[in-house]
């Protein structure tokens, strides 16, 4: 094979490298804006600034370009309760868009909940207070729900 041939094999290897490469950058879906909420009160005010504010980010940014998590700790905890029936499809709502939806394990024990107890939706973390810090060590912005 001469230098001529093996130049243009080289560049032809190279663009469809490149081609491949772009074409799997395009077909990865990542969000632009990447958001945990700390919840860690009781109560239908907290609550209700905490649904606001999910409304408002995903108004602000496209759906498409935010993912949210929401960790309830602590007295935050009961907001994913079943006994709390009134917010049960405004949650479920927020679930079914991506937002998820997340409780403390710790909290749970302290509190005597079991996963039973929660809405169905609902995710777990082993820790709120940890998955807070990994959320924001691995980017996320960090807002705080309640009082």
């Amino acid at each position: 094979m001469g230098d001529r041939t093996m130049k243009r094999t080289l560049i032809s290897l190279t663009f469809l490298m490149l081609v491949l490469a772009l074409a799997a950058i395009s077909q990865t879906k990542s969000h632009k804006h990447l958001v945990v909420i700390e919840l860690n009160s009781p109560g239908p005010d907290a609550w209700q600034q905490l649904m606001g504010n999910i409304a408002n980010i995903k108004t602000a940014f496209a759906p498409d370009d935010v993912q949210i998590e929401v960790v309830c700790l602590g007295k935050g905890l009961s907001l994913l309760l079943k006994s709390n029936s009134v917010y049960e499809e405004r949650l479920k709502t927020f679930a079914s868009q991506g937002v998820v939806l997340a409780a403390c394990q710790n909290s749970m024990r302290l509190r005597h909940v079991v996963t039973e107890d929660l809405f169905p939706f609902a995710a777990q973390v082993d820790s709120g207070v940890a998955e807070v810090i990994r959320k924001q060590e691995a980017g996320w912005s960090y807002v705080k729900a309640g009082e």
